[in-house]
């Protein structure tokens, strides 16, 4: 059955707040990018979502082939995985060609690593945050991975987005203890408030986040991120739809392109992780939580998920916690 066949609904308040709070943000690059009159920055694709917001200066970004998008300050702009774009500036006259180019290439900085990209001779125009980052509730179910276009939104300084980008930056400049879950605290509120906007219109959030754009889906993934650990069931996950077994599944895959016992055991692995990081259950407690009555049935989904066994994964979150504190590490 082709949803897109079938009116639209909106998607329930209390869901997309339960949606909202499920998802895991995370940077994964991060840079300051600044160009100077005459001048272009540009930067090559990667597999993952882009945010830039423009703090200061006057210009445009170009996602690919598309039409100039105008930069001022506070600017907001998500560019979608795969694209390339450049940031120009037009010269003293206020010409845009010819100009003079720096190229970038994201791939060429490691991960968490911090940046300044400059396109320029010292004197500053554009000024911009530009990172990516990852926004998913499992493997496969990243919510900007298909987004078809750019989302420009415009804020002003009341909205605060530019401190939460900026502490965000010298979150990660400090590697102090629990920047990464800072930084990720701050991404998810700024995203958060794009989503709010997109959600003025129900068009709109179908025409950006397509695989939330079956309501009765998203009813379904819903309970199986708010309780992971239940006894789902496709019949009654496809109950809580309010659909049909074969429609369900079939609904199921069209908006997810996987099944849904696959989304549910990534979400559990997901979970599962958490708890073993958290260091407080054994990891019996953890295996009933996330919905699995034996030990050894966890473990081979865990491994399969993360290459490790849980006891292996949880000695190394907690190595790497000591190794933040300056702490000996030792076996118990």
């Amino acid at each position: 059955m082709d949803v897109l066949k079938h009116p639209m609904q909106p998607i329930p308040a209390s869901q997309l707040e339960s949606l909202m709070a499920a998802l895991d943000v995370n940077f994964v690059r991060l840079a300051e990018c600044v160009v100077s009159p005459g001048w272009r920055l540009s930067v090559t694709a990667t597999d993952l979502p882009g945010i830039h917001y423009n703090l200061a200066g006057m210009g445009r970004l170009i996602v690919g082939k598309g039409s100039p998008i105008p930069l001022a300050p506070h600017t907001l702009i998500i560019v979608p995985p795969g694209c390339s774009f450049r940031i120009e500036v037009a010269d003293r006259n206020g010409v845009f060609g010819p100009l003079r180019t720096v190229n970038s290439r994201w791939s060429e900085i490691a991960p968490d690593d911090i940046r300044r990209f400059v396109a320029g001779n010292g004197e500053r125009e554009i000024i911009l945050i530009c990172g990516y980052f990852r926004a998913s509730y499992g493997a496969s179910i990243d919510l900007f991975a298909n987004l078809p276009s750019p989302i420009v939104e415009m804020f002003d300084a009341r909205d605060q987005v530019d401190q939460k980008l900026k502490s965000a930056l010298a979150e990660l400049m400090a590697q102090e203890v629990g920047s990464g879950t800072m930084t990720a605290a701050l991404l998810k509120q700024v995203l958060v408030t794009i989503l709010r906007r997109s959600l003025r219109t129900n068009e709109l959030w179908t025409e950006r986040f397509s695989m939330l754009s079956d309501p009765r889906i998203a009813r379904a993934l819903t309970e199986m991120i708010s309780r992971p650990g239940a006894p789902h069931t496709v019949q009654s996950l496809s109950r809580t739809a309010g659909l049909s077994r074969s429609a369900f599944m079939s609904r199921f895959a069209d908006v997810f392109g996987t099944s849904p016992m696959t989304v549910l055991r990534q979400l559990r692995m997901r979970h599962a992780s958490i708890l073993l990081a958290d260091d407080h259950l054994s990891i019996d407690q953890v295996a009933d939580l996330v919905g699995y009555a034996s030990r050894s049935g966890f473990t081979r989904a865990f491994r399969g998920a993360f290459g490790s066994d849980p006891s292996d994964y949880r000695g190394a979150m907690r190595r790497q916690v000591d190794g933040k504190h300056g702490l000996a590490s030792y076996n118990v």
